[in-house]
């Protein structure tokens, strides 16, 4: 578990942020933290997608991983214009920018991504093609809230399933189940071709 005094400035904003509006969907232990670390990793260039903002939980570790960089993108999708409105009034870096909107009708639209972090009803339990179709070759795909043992409603139990087995038969992608936190799932999408030569020779 991530001790206070290990919780960046703008994670703990946005904490106070979902206390002050009784937002209670944040992302939890050790997603952040996770994020922050993937976010790190994104190449030169890269590109990040997060779709569901809320109060910015899970963008403020993004941007923390990313740091000072001046080479990224950080696109976060929030579908309630007044979380959108809260995130947006906050102090980002110059390369984060937050979209009000239907997930499922702006991905076809915001291009690819190197990191996607599928955290709304829209692009995850709804649409997951599109975000699979969104992520670039050797792109990272994380999405949490899978731990089956969580829900007691057959509609939700029957969403999760219904996730895991669109990602496991995707023919594009390797994936791994990590039995931590909510329950992750993260997917690599495989490389369109492979390289004539190493990009380190």
């Amino acid at each position: 578990m991530t001790r206070d005094t290990e919780v960046p400035a703008r994670v703990r904003r946005a904490l106070a942020r979902a206390s002050a509006l009784g937002f209670p969907g944040v992302c939890e232990d050790p997603m952040g933290p996770l994020l922050a670390t993937l976010a790190a990793a994104v190449p030169p260039d890269g590109r990040i997608l997060e779709l569901g903002t809320g109060t910015g939980v899970g963008t403020a570790w993004l941007a923390e991983g990313l740091g000072q960089r001046d080479d990224v993108r950080l696109e976060t999708v929030e579908l309630d214009e007044s979380l959108a409105t809260a995130v947006r009034a906050d102090d980002w870096p110059p390369y984060v920018t937050v979209h009000t909107g239907d997930a499922e009708a702006l991905l076809p639209t915001l291009g690819r991504f190197d990191l996607i972090f599928a955290d709304a009803v829209a692009g995850k339990w709804t649409g997951l093609d599109l975000t699979i179709d969104a992520l670039a070759p050797g792109g990272l795909l994380v999405v949490d809230d899978m731990d089956l043992a969580r829900y007691t409603d057959p509609r939700h139990r029957a969403a999760v399933q219904r996730v895991e087995r669109t990602l496991a038969d995707d023919p594009r992608l390797v994936v791994a189940r990590i039995p931590a936190g909510t329950g992750l799932i993260i997917s690599t999408r495989r490389p369109d071709r492979r390289p004539s030569r190493s990009r380190y020779s």
